[in-house]
């Protein structure tokens, strides 16, 4: 089945079993959540979350990123690993952001993939869940996810973007990723996945092959 004649029903089904998905990064502002998502890379949401309440009080603003020593920022961040990397863009952002934005996070995708260390991925993060505008977000679950159901054939991010921008009504961007994610993380796993218990069987092109190769 072609990939335009399945989103419907792969919409309805995930609005049936994910019906209130959201970020599971804790933040207050877009800020907060920018930081969070930095942090993210190769570590995982509930670690961040569990170092960010005390960053976030001693960095409340952009100019403190800016001003803070790096080796004090590289230990403030360090639970949440390649603390190194991390802290230089951290740092460099905040500059950028003070410099060019008075310290406020921009609410449009061309600005945010300017900012030193932002790409696609991070700002549809920020524009979806801090902004409330339209954003997909492509992870490694998102990707895996629509490759299998074969929305897409892209292995490239932002090629896999485009594709399901293609196909989803942009009012759904930012809620269809996080579905993606949340079904990556529960069902559609990268090793073992459960397909037989996955209620997007019918039009998943992974799970149909894999199903028919048993037989």
């Amino acid at each position: 089945m072609e990939p335009a004649a399945k989103i419907g029903a792969i919409l309805r089904l995930l609005d049936q079993h994910y019906p209130k998905v959201h970020v599971t990064l804790n933040f207050t502002n877009p800020l907060e959540l920018l930081v969070a998502t930095i942090l993210s890379a190769q570590c995982t949401d509930a670690r961040v979350n569990k170092v960010t309440p005390a960053l976030f009080k001693k960095y409340p603003q952009a100019a403190a990123y800016a001003q803070a020593p790096i080796a004090e920022l590289e230990q403030d961040i360090y639970q949440t690993g390649f603390y190194h990397n991390k802290a230089k863009s951290l740092k460099a952002l905040s500059q950028a952001l003070v410099e060019k934005y008075r310290g406020q996070v921009p609410a449009s995708l061309e600005e945010l993939v300017q900012l030193p260390g932002i790409g696609r991925k991070t700002a549809n993060v920020v524009l979806g869940n801090a902004f409330g505008i339209p954003g997909l977000v492509v992870d490694t679950h998102c990707g895996r996810v629509s490759q299998r159901l074969g929305l897409t054939t892209a292995k490239d991010p932002v090629k896999i973007e485009f594709d399901l921008m293609a196909l989803v009504p942009k009012e759904r961007w930012t809620k269809f990723s996080l579905q993606l994610i949340w079904h990556g993380r529960a069902i559609c796993t990268a090793r073992n996945p459960q397909c037989p218990a996955c209620p997007l069987l019918p039009y998943c092109d992974y799970g149909q092959k894999l199903g028919s190769n048993k037989q």
